[in-house]
């Protein structure tokens, strides 16, 4: 994964600046933003809702609606764990509470290390190989609490 930059709030008003232009252009900030800065920095909303002339509260709202948006900094790898149907018929619930147990983590938390965030998504499209997970936007189909831990060591030594 790439190494995001610090905040900059004169970075921040380039990239508002450079998308101002598009067709609703709320979104496409923010995806810029968090390219850019890992996350969306809470300085990020009023210089967004000052330039698409909308209050804070609202640009708020598009920020927190969108779960792909992140409030802080994630870890330099991401495991996207699947609780769909499919995966939790085969286990993955339990599986997934014993690794985030393990970690001493919940959903959506951060090692201390930064390592690694750990992540639910509802549906990878593996089921024919449940439980699935996803390591840094690969796939793992048929992943078990021996493959998670081996991700954790892995993002823990890259």
């Amino acid at each position: 994964m790439s190494v995001a930059a610090p905040w900059d709030a004169e970075r921040a008003r380039e990239i508002i600046a450079a998308h101002l232009g598009l067709e609703g252009p709320a979104l496409p900030i923010l995806h810029a933003l968090q390219h850019e800065f890992g996350h969306v920095p809470e300085a990020a909303v009023p210089q967004l809702a000052e330039a698409l002339n909308i209050s804070r509260a609202e640009m708020h709202g598009v920020v927190t609606f969108y779960h792909d948006f992140k409030r802080e900094p994630q870890g330099r790898h991401v495991l996207k764990i699947c609780r769909a149907e499919s995966c939790q018929s085969m286990g993955a619930e339990k599986m997934a509470r014993d690794f985030l147990a393990r970690l001493k983590l919940d959903w959506g938390e951060t090692t201390p290390d930064g390592a690694l965030t750990v992540e639910a998504i509802y549906c990878l499209g593996l089921c024919s190989h449940s439980p699935s997970a996803m390591y840094d936007k690969e796939p793992i189909g048929r992943v078990d609490g021996v493959r998670l831990d081996e991700l954790a060591e892995e993002a823990k030594s890259a």
